[in-house]
């Protein structure tokens, strides 16, 4: 956990100095992800499963991806579609509203926005919730490890709701070690949450209120900042919670324990009931006991999310009497919307999954350029910035003497100082006793050495020289060697970066080095 930074709402993180990290909002899950990496030669988006709609988390904030050197596209949910998109084929025009069912709207990028989703996502907590209550009816017991944190939440909601209807009393237990902090954190960071969760925050309108920032800490994490008034110690809303959780719990409606081993939960133990806990793999945590406990018993009814393969992971509780559900909640782009996303962000490059080459095609696409990776292969992506830039302040840049050279087509000074990288930025420090004025020190050359120049000034001191081609030890091929014979005998190799002398002689290595020193540019 040492090597694990946690990080708030929008907040910009600093990596070894480099890279710039931060987070936006996916739209799948309350705090899921996705990323944006900011360094000196670019930046690189990484795009996860996301949604356009969300009945509990932030929606998909697609527009904070806009613009990228590079981004790699993450979200394999579109695996499990049977349908395959023909290039031009998953895009409408943006203004077509004729395109769109009455209960469909779009965003102000043209995505559609089908509140449909939201319906039929509700329909499927209500059909969830009535088998449930139908199962306890009948003397048998739930267990729901599932692991999506909103989805937990409003089946909490709709199942309590449900049974008050059906005037059914059962307990519901939460069995988590961090369910008790986790509960607590939701109610009091709305950031993450959905328009719909945030309006119920309301502060009050008839108090003098002051904003103070007041870190509460659980678990030893700083988790949020809250609104103190004069007349009250802590107040934070005044009217509805974010979740009805909170005030199940202040009715015992809901019991919260963190292991099936406390004293609490043995204590007030009771069967039917309705159970959430992890783990959704059925291979740990609680889930495992309480499955081996059930999973004879024909009345009782274990909800899981739709699974790759059910047989399996039910294997090690054969023979299962009990009945099985599972569910399917949406957790992507979708096939449909991947080409139309992918023109709105204008990334320079689009690193795609191979697996879904076959599903999308790109090959009329000339806005971005495409490149498809795989597990384990090592994909080299072309930088978009040849140089870095640097700050530097302005009262020290005025001072600087500039050398031209017009060959090379750059500017050079000449400087003593300290080169830092910091918050992915280049910050040049110069030492407070020496000037930048390159008259105060010896000269030193530099530039590409004129191989032709270099033939003429030996011919002029009388020196022979034959000049061919040649390779150096990285296998460049943009290497000349200069061979001398009469009347100094060396070999001097030219290449882009260098120039080497070797000679047996220590004053032939001097009269070689004058010649050069004379041709190159000073500074």
């Amino acid at each position: 956990m040492l090597k694990i930074n946690t990080l708030n709402y929008a907040q910009e993180v600093c990596y070894n100095g480099t890279l710039v990290i931060k987070a936006f909002s996916s739209g799948v899950e309350i705090g899921s992800c996705n990323w944006i990496l900011n360094g000196p030669k670019g930046d690189i988006a990484y795009l996860s499963n996301s949604c356009f709609f969300s009945a509990h988390a932030m929606a998909f904030d697609y527009r904070s991806l806009r613009g990228t050197c590079a981004l790699i596209y993450s979200d394999f949910s579109s695996l499990s579609d049977t349908q395959d998109i023909e290039d031009g084929d998953n895009y409408t025009d943006p203004t077509s509203d004729k395109l769109l069912p009455p209960s469909s709207f779009q965003d102000s990028d043209g995505f559609n926005l089908n509140s449909d989703e939201d319906l039929e996502e509700k329909e499927k907590l209500v059909f969830i919730c009535s088998c449930a209550i139908e199962c306890v009816k009948d003397g048998g017991s739930v267990l729901i490890p599932i692991n999506r944190l909103g989805t937990i939440l409003q089946l909490l909601e709709e199942m309590t709701t449900l049974l008050e209807a059906s005037a059914t009393e059962v307990p519901v237990y939460i069995i988590s070690s961090v369910a008790e902090e986790l509960l607590v954190w939701l109610n009091i960071i709305p950031e993450w949450l959905c328009k719909q969760r945030q309006e119920r925050v309301r502060t009050f309108s008839s108090m003098n209120l002051v904003r103070c920032t007041c870190m509460l800490k659980f678990a030893n994490y700083e988790v949020g900042s809250l609104f103190l008034t004069s007349q009250l110690i802590l107040q934070l809303f005044s009217g509805e919670f974010l979740f009805a959780h909170v005030k199940l719990l202040k009715e015992k409606k809901i019991h919260v324990v963190p292991d099936i081993h406390s004293h609490g939960f043995l204590k007030n133990w009771r069967e039917p009931c309705i159970v959430f806990c992890p783990h959704w793999s059925l291979r740990m945590g609680p889930v495992v006991h309480l499955l081996r406990r059930w999973c004879g018993d024909p009345k009782s009814l274990l909800i899981l999310e739709d699974m790759e393969n059910l047989e399996l992971a039910l294997l090690p509780f054969k023979p299962v009497a009990m009945k099985v559900l599972q569910c399917l909640f949406p957790s992507g782009i979708g096939l449909q919307k991947v080409q139309p996303l992918l023109k709105t962000l204008q990334p320079k490059t689009v690193l795609f999954p191979e697996d879904l080459r076959l599903k999308t095609n790109f090959s009329c696409e000339k806005s971005f350029s495409v490149s498809y990776y795989t597990e384990a292969e090592t994909l080299k992506v072309s930088r978009q910035k040849d140089s870095s830039e640097i700050k530097i302040a302005a009262d020290l840049a005025s001072q600087f003497y500039w050398k031209t050279f017009k060959k090379e087509g750059i500017n050079v000074n000449r400087l003593k100082g300290k080169l830092l990288m910091e918050n992915g930025r280049h910050h040049l420090f110069l030492d407070n006793d020496k000037k930048t004025s390159s008259g105060n020190s010896s000269l030193l050359r530099c530039g590409l050495l004129d191989s032709n120049k270099f033939l003429a000034k030996l011919s002029k001191m009388g020196i022979n020289a034959s000049m061919e081609r040649g390779t150096d030890d990285a296998g460049s091929t943009n290497v000349r060697i200069v061979h001398t014979e009469k009347p100094y005998k060396a070999l001097i190799e030219i290449g882009n970066t260098s120039t080497a002398i070797t000679t047996v002689d220590a004053n032939v290595a001097s009269i070689l080095y004058k010649a050069i020193d004379n041709i190159l540019d000073e500074v």
